[in-house]
């Protein structure tokens, strides 16, 4: 081995490509597909049995709104709270539209970001009905009675917005509970059967979203669409777009969840918890993704009622929030394969926020804490760099003397290595091990909606997003260099001293693009690293051990 440095950096580099590896594939733009063209019609025919694993196999499915939608604005139903601004459309009761107020587009703008909307040539709404049988929902989609078309929510009282409807002989309210300060809708269904004959109907609620929204994703912009579910075997699962073009989903499960991703908000359905739900997915007309649930069909007496309730939610992904709702649908903060590493760095850099009131001036601090818990390895990684630098005449005595015989000059390696107790490795290993460190808050300051316009101090106004003056990649870059002098490259070959020597300015263009929260707690990373290091070698020298190139 010539140079630990060089394995460092190399893996530092691989490193790197894992992220880009990671992103593309999570957010990246996707091969197309040919799309299959699923048939959403909804047959006349009665479906007596009406189950929920006939979804797929039955005519009977859940109707979707038209491919080209009919806005009509007068059927529009507009409720404001403080944290939405929905419209129901009172054909189906479907949510059309929906705006986050306490989210903004864009950092520095007032326009709320829209998350749903149903528009000519592009829709993204929730839908839900009642088919089997007797559902008003099984072949076209009813048109519900309302008192008005505008609500505001008033105080801390929690906002009502009822739908009615007539049909075969049943009595149905939907109705739409909004609570202050929450972003999750109750919906609720109420039946009263004024016949003289059994009915049955059956819960359905899906969300559909065009395929191409129009947007391009990259590397180092994030837009990532598609959907995601969660059941009994699978708390958090994806399945995007082009899953959906491959294979319906079909998935029989206690409770669950849908859900529609996007980068730092998510929409959902919650169904009952209580009843067996078939989870599905299907490709409207050619261009629409769909994924929902299908609840367990329910009879209903003459004289009798009967009350079926789901959750829909619409907003930022915050974890605690999430997980409360449903099992599993927290984890659409996607933190990827290291997200147990990632919920505990999460937690105590919203733990350390609490504290400075700055999620920059947390990020420091969760830093210096990582780096502290890591000195002992950083310790070893360094001492043995130091001591395979001091190994170089003896390990260069040998090669010279096996020049010729590359068979005895790995046992002599070896055995000088055993000889001055050196593990070649040892300044290599501590490296791998803090790497899923690395990983797991990197994951951390991408994906946590905490993050988003959060500012630092002076120019950095949003750590979820580059440094505008890339002042902080260049700082980046002239930490490494002088890590680098510190530990100076030991290879002779000129071609690799050459890639050692640009490598500083090689991860400074790099990081152009990244976060600006990821970026600063690298450069944090390597100043704190440049002080343990000075300080190590200060021990070592004192010690004899000559830590540098003479």
């Amino acid at each position: 081995m010539d140079s630990q440095r060089s394995f460092l950096v190399i893996a530092l580099a691989i490193v790197s490509f894992f992220l880009w590896q990671e992103w593309q594939k999570d957010y990246g733009p996707q091969p197309a597909v040919a799309t299959q063209q699923v048939s959403s019609t909804v047959s006349g025919s009665a479906n007596n049995g009406s189950s929920a694993s006939m979804l797929m196999d039955s005519p009977d499915t859940p109707a979707v709104a038209n491919s080209t939608p009919n806005i009509d604005q007068n059927r529009r139903i507009k409720v404001s709270t403080d944290v939405f601004e929905l419209e129901i459309d009172s054909r189906g009761g479907d949510i059309v539209s929906v705006k986050l107020p306490e989210h903004n587009l864009t950092k520095d703008s007032n326009t709320p970001y829209v998350l749903m909307r149903q528009l000519p040539g592009f829709e993204y709404v929730a839908q839900s009905g009642l088919i089997a049988r007797d559902g008003p929902d099984r072949t076209e989609r009813p048109l519900y009675q309302v008192e008005k078309t505008q609500y505001q929510a008033q105080g801390t009282e929690p906002l009502v917005v009822p739908l009615r409807l007539t049909h075969n002989g049943m009595q149905i309210e939907k109705r739409f509970t909004f609570t202050p300060g929450q972003y999750d809708v109750r919906v609720e269904y109420f039946i009263v059967n004024n016949s003289d004959e059994i009915k049955t109907v059956q819960p359905y609620q899906h969300l559909l979203q065009n395929i191409d929204s129009g947007e391009s994703a990259s590397m180092f912009m994030p837009i990532y669409r598609g959907a995601a579910f969660g059941s009994g075997e699978e708390r958090y699962k994806k399945y995007n777009f082009e899953d959906m073009q491959k294979t319906n989903l079909s998935v029989s499960t206690q409770a669950g969840w849908v859900a529609m991703l996007e980068h730092y908000f998510v929409a959902a359905w919650i169904p009952d918890s209580a009843a067996t739900n078939q989870l599905y997915s299907r490709i409207h007309g050619t261009n629409k993704g769909v994924i929902g649930a299908l609840g367990t069909a329910i009879d209903i007496d003459p004289g009798q009622s009967a009350s079926i309730t789901a959750t829909f939610y619409a907003g930022p992904k915050v974890q605690d929030e999430l997980a409360k709702l449903a099992n599993g649908l927290d984890l659409t903060v996607d933190y990827g394969f290291l997200w147990f590493i990632s919920q505990l760095l999460f937690w105590l850099l919203t733990k350390i926020q609490l504290f400075v009131s700055n999620w920059g001036l947390a990020i420091i601090c969760i830093t210096l804490i990582v780096k502290g818990a890591m000195f002992p390895l950083t310790k070893i990684q360094y001492e043995s760099m130091a001591k395979m630098r001091n190994l170089k005449p003896k390990i260069e005595e040998l090669q010279a003397r096996y020049k010729d015989d590359k068979q005895k000059m790995g046992p002599a390696m070896m055995e000088l290595y055993r000889k001055e107790k050196v593990n070649p490795m040892g300044g290599c290993l501590p490296m791998l091990i803090q790497m899923p460190i690395f990983l797991a808050l990197y994951w951390v300051f991408v994906e946590s909606i905490e993050l988003r316009h959060a500012p630092f101090m002076l120019w950095i106004t949003d750590l979820s997003t580059k440094d505008p003056y890339y002042v902080l990649p260049v700082l980046f870059g002239l930490s490494m260099f002088m890590m680098q002098k510190l530990t100076p490259m030991q290879v002779t070959d000129p071609l690799q001293q050459k890639l050692m020597m640009w490598m500083p300015v090689a991860f400074s263009v790099f990081f152009f693009w990244f976060p600006s929260g990821l970026v600063l707690y690298w450069l944090v990373s390597n100043l704190i690293s440049l002080g343990q290091m000075l300080y190590i070698y200060r021990g070592m020298e004192k010690k004899g051990l000559h830590t540098r190139k003479t």
